[in-house]
């Protein structure tokens, strides 16, 4: 059985490249993806059909293989193996900011002092601040994208959601 790992070094990236690709086109509807991975080449969007943009713009092979992994991954519509972690769970083993048992989100950024992850699974987007981490509850919110004004703080945080544009300030916190 193939699994996101195998795919994955099958284009050059790490299993855990793999699993954020597959979880931003999982949230994408298999059709299009918004992601940060450092592997990926940063921030970046693909959509079926030829469009892909990654932050590290000027790196075509590393566009040309992020390309291919996305549109590899996307005929995966089902649920495809992931093989088992090299480590356990939990704060000191995830390369994240996030708790591992949330898994992979399927959009996250950052800005200066403040990052966000969203991981519509557990319904859950959380927003660091220096190093506090406030959660929110989601609900059955898509978020398209998130937006923020420079130095305004967590309450100049807009969320591009399947509501329209919300504040930040407008969700529970969970």
């Amino acid at each position: 059985m193939t699994t996101i790992d195998d795919i994955a070094a099958r284009h050059g990236f790490s299993g855990d490249a793999g699993r954020a690709a597959y979880a931003a086109l999982q949230a994408g509807g298999f059709s299009q993806a918004q992601f940060c991975h450092p592997e990926l080449g940063g921030m970046g969007q693909w959509m079926s059909g030829g469009m892909m943009m990654i932050g590290d713009m000027f790196n075509e092979g590393l566009k040309w293989r992020v390309g291919a992994l996305l549109a590899e991954l996307s005929q995966h519509r089902e649920p495809v193996q992931q093989a088992a972690p090299a480590f356990g769970g939990g704060f000191a083993a995830n390369p994240n900011w996030w708790p591992a048992e949330l898994g992979y989100p399927s959009t996250s950024g950052s800005q200066n002092d403040m990052a966000y992850a969203w991981f519509p699974n557990a319904a859950k987007l959380l927003v660091k601040v220096g190093s506090d981490v406030f959660a929110f509850d989601t609900g059955a919110l898509t978020i398209y994208g998130v937006q923020q004004q420079q130095g305004g703080g967590i309450g100049s945080v807009v969320l591009n959601t399947s509501n329209g544009p919300m504040g930040l300030l407008g969700l529970n916190r969970a």
